[in-house]
C-alpha cells in the first residue's frame, strides 16, 4: 500500500500558496503598497479555505494545523515589523502586540498538545464561552481574524495615501475595534493556558507525592 505524502494533501498545498503570497507581501512592502495590500489580505484570506478543504476531503493534519498557525503568526509579525518602521512613535504597542500574539498562541497550542488534542482549535473549551465561542463560531472566527489582519494592512496603506477618503478612516476604526478585541481574547489565551499548564503540573506533582 502506497503511503499518502501528506505535503501533497490539498489544504497544505492552500498553506503553501499563503506564504508565496506573504513573502510577495513583503517584497513588495518597500515600494508597492496597493500590491502589497492585495497579496497580503488575499494570503489571509485563504486561511478560510485551508480549513474547509481539509475536513471535506478528509485531510485533516497535524503539519497542516501548525503549518496554518505558523503562516498566520510570522504573516503579520513581519507586518508589524513594517509598521514599527513607519510609526516609530508607536513601536511599543506594535512590540507588545506580537509579544501577546506569539505567547498566547504558544501557549494555547502547547497545552492543547500535551492534553493530546490533534490541533488547537480541537480541545475542550467548555469551560470557558469566550473560546468556545471564538473556535465554534466560523463567522466570529472569521470576522475576528480578518478584522485583525485589516486593520494592521489599512495602517501601512494609510501611511502610503497622500488624502485617504473618509471611508478608510471607517473602515480603519471599525477593523480598529476588532483588533482590540482580539487581543482581548488573546489575554484570555493566556490566561486559561497559564491555568490549564499549572493545573496539569499540580496533577502530576499529585500523583508523584502519592507514589512516594
Amino acid at each position: 500500500m502506497t503511503q499518502e505524502n501528506i505535503f501533497l494533501f490539498v489544504p497544505n498545498l492552500i498553506g503553501y500558496a499563503r506564504i508565496i503570497l506573504a513573502l510577495l507581501s513583503f517584497l513588495l512592502m518597500p515600494c508597492c503598497p496597493w500590491s502589497a495590500c492585495f497579496c497580503y489580505m488575499l494570503s489571509a484570506l485563504l486561511d478560510a479555505f485551508d480549513g474547509h478543504a481539509a475536513r471535506a476531503l478528509n485531510q485533516c493534519t497535524r503539519f497542516g494545523a501548525m503549518l496554518d498557525m505558523l503562516t498566520d503568526r510570522c504573516a503579520t509579525m513581519c507586518l508589524l515589523v513594517n509598521l514599527s518602521l513607519l510609526y516609530p512613535a508607536y513601536t511599543f504597542l506594535f512590540q507588545l502586540s506580537m509579544c501577546l500574539d506569539i505567547s498566547s498562541h504558544w501557549l494555547h497550542l502547547h497545552s492543547s498538545t500535551i492534553k493530546g488534542a490533534a490541533s488547537h482549535k480541537s480541545i475542550d473549551l467548555s469551560g470557558n464561552p469566550i473560546l468556545h465561542l471564538y473556535y465554534t463560531n466560523k463567522v466570529v472566527l472569521f470576522v475576528m481574524c480578518l478584522g485583525n489582519e485589516l486593520f494592521f494592512c489599512l495602517l501601512y496603506a494609510l501611511h502610503h495615501v497622500q488624502q485617504p477618503e473618509a471611508w478608510l478612516y471607517w473602515l480603519l476604526g471599525l477593523s480598529g475595534v476588532v483588533c482590540v478585541l482580539k487581543s482581548a481574547i488573546s489575554v484570555v489565551h493566556l490566561i486559561t493556558s497559564s491555568q490549564n499548564m499549572a493545573a496539569m503540573d499540580a496533577a502530576e506533582r499529585e500523583i508523584a507525592r502519592k507514589t512516594q
